[in-house]
């Protein structure tokens, strides 16, 4: 399934019924008062999170969306029918915003959440309102309300217990794919990851939790270089940042520089994310070669007190282990 992060679209809550204007009508009663019924109330419109999506795609699809509006009144008092409310779903993790001023309307970030973001109009008031001592038959009665209309922003942040953050190609799509069920493309070149992907993590002795595979983070990120910030919101949620570094001996950059320049990128696009419990794990240690990488790593993180594991996914080396802290960290 193509992934959808991002979309705009156009929504209507219903209009309100308008209000009758009728007068009793019944044999041997010359004067029937008036008896027009009020006007039912169009339907809102309501965003509800939901667990069965996982993608933005439906509202690339469809991009206006309106409410039923409310029926009009009818005579003997009979007030119209109230439209019915649209309730559309949306995956858990939608921000939705107002489209004008961006102001942040809802977080849904919790399953069946929901939000009212368009408030249907109010139903038109009968002539049977209206009628006084002095003024006994009246012949008007209000219209209907018109429902509220506005463009909002859906953007989709997954939700997910930990982050995997890296270079291109430092074996985040492998490590995934080896602790969870997920599948994502897997290939000896930078960027076969091309959209987010949620694995979920099942140990033995703790809870299960949700790993997010990151596309790779190059230099300039966060101001659109590669994939771009694009991605990069996708980390703001996770409670544990997993920074993946490769020390195969095939690769001949410096491993202090891959970490120092990613941990940049986190900066510049929110300096908070610095602020996260983070776990450093060097990757593809069956083609260590002979450690200096692995070395160089290892010392970096002891002097600046960072949490350092050393993992192959190929040979299932250090996965245990990890994924063990993983899940004490989480209960804490």
């Amino acid at each position: 399934m193509k992934f959808i992060d991002y979309a705009e679209i156009y929504i209507k809550s219903g209009d309100g019924g308008r209000g009758c204007v009728s007068f009793r009508r019944e044999k041997y009663v010359p004067r029937g008062g008036p008896n027009g019924g009020d006007g039912g109330k169009g339907g809102d419109v309501i965003f509800r999170a939901s667990d069965e999506l996982h993608t933005l795609l439906d509202f690339r699809y469809k991009r206006i969306y309106k409410a039923k509006r409310g029926e009009h009144g009818q005579g003997s008092n009979k007030k119209g029918k109230d439209g019915e409310d649209l309730v559309i779903p949306v995956p858990v993790g939608t921000i939705i915003k107002d489209a004008k001023t961006d102001e942040i309307i809802a977080d849904l970030d919790k399953s069946d959440k929901e939000v009212l973001c368009a408030k249907g109009g109010r139903g038109g008031l009968g002539n049977a309102h209206f009628a006084t001592p002095t003024r006994q038959t009246p012949r008007f009665a209000q219209p209907g309300e018109q429902g509220q209309e506005r463009t909002i922003i859906l953007e989709l942040k997954l939700l997910a217990d930990v982050g995997l953050v890296g270079m291109p190609n430092a074996g985040k799509s492998t490590f995934i794919s080896k602790v969870s069920s997920a599948r994502p493309k897997i290939a000896d070149y930078s960027f076969t990851t091309l959209k987010p992907n949620l694995g979920v993590v099942k140990t033995e002795d703790y809870k299960s939790f949700v790993i997010a595979d990151i596309p790779g983070i190059i230099e300039g990120a966060h101001l659109g270089a590669g994939l771009g910030i694009d991605f990069l919101k996708h980390i703001e949620r996770a409670s544990i940042l997993l920074h993946l570094v490769d020390i195969s001996e095939f690769n001949l950059s410096n491993p202090i520089d891959d970490f120092e320049k990613i941990q940049n990128e986190l900066y510049q696009f929110n300096n908070s994310l610095l602020n996260r419990p983070l776990i450093v794990v060097g990757t593809k240690y069956d083609i260590a070669g002979n450690g200096e990488r692995l070395r160089l790593l290892k010392e970096y993180c002891q002097l600046k007190d960072y949490v350092f594991f050393t993992i192959s996914s190929v040979t299932d080396f250090g996965i245990k282990e990890l994924l063990l802290y993983l899940s004490k960290r989480l209960q804490l």
